[in-house]
């Protein structure tokens, strides 16, 4: 009985330590947060239809969006008061008009 005792001490001092050294830092961190790709969409479509129709005063007919070795391109198909169809690539990582 009183083996069992001992084993039962050394088990619960085992278990404590192994606590202790978890919570000063030896432990698992958490995680951290998902980091953005370079080429992420940061500008939304509907963002780049409003900026698009002001530079150009055109309305947008057709947007699509299309993606080119890793980067998403907005396609648009604008149309201006002159009755003119043309067309406006933006780059949804940068809003930059391509």
């Amino acid at each position: 009985m009183r083996i069992l005792r001992v084993w039962v001490a050394v088990a619960v001092l085992a278990l404590a330590g192994g606590i202790a050294a978890a919570s000063a830092g030896g432990g698992t961190q958490a995680p951290s947060p998902p980091q953005t790709p370079p080429n992420a969409v940061r500008v939304s479509m509907g963002q780049a239809v409003k900026m698009v129709e002001a530079r150009y005063k055109a309305r947008v007919v057709r947007a699509d969006t299309l993606r080119q070795g890793g980067q998403v391109i907005y396609v648009m198909r604008l149309l201006d008061r002159h009755g003119r169809v043309f067309t406006v690539r933006v780059d949804a990582a940068s809003g930059t008009i391509l």
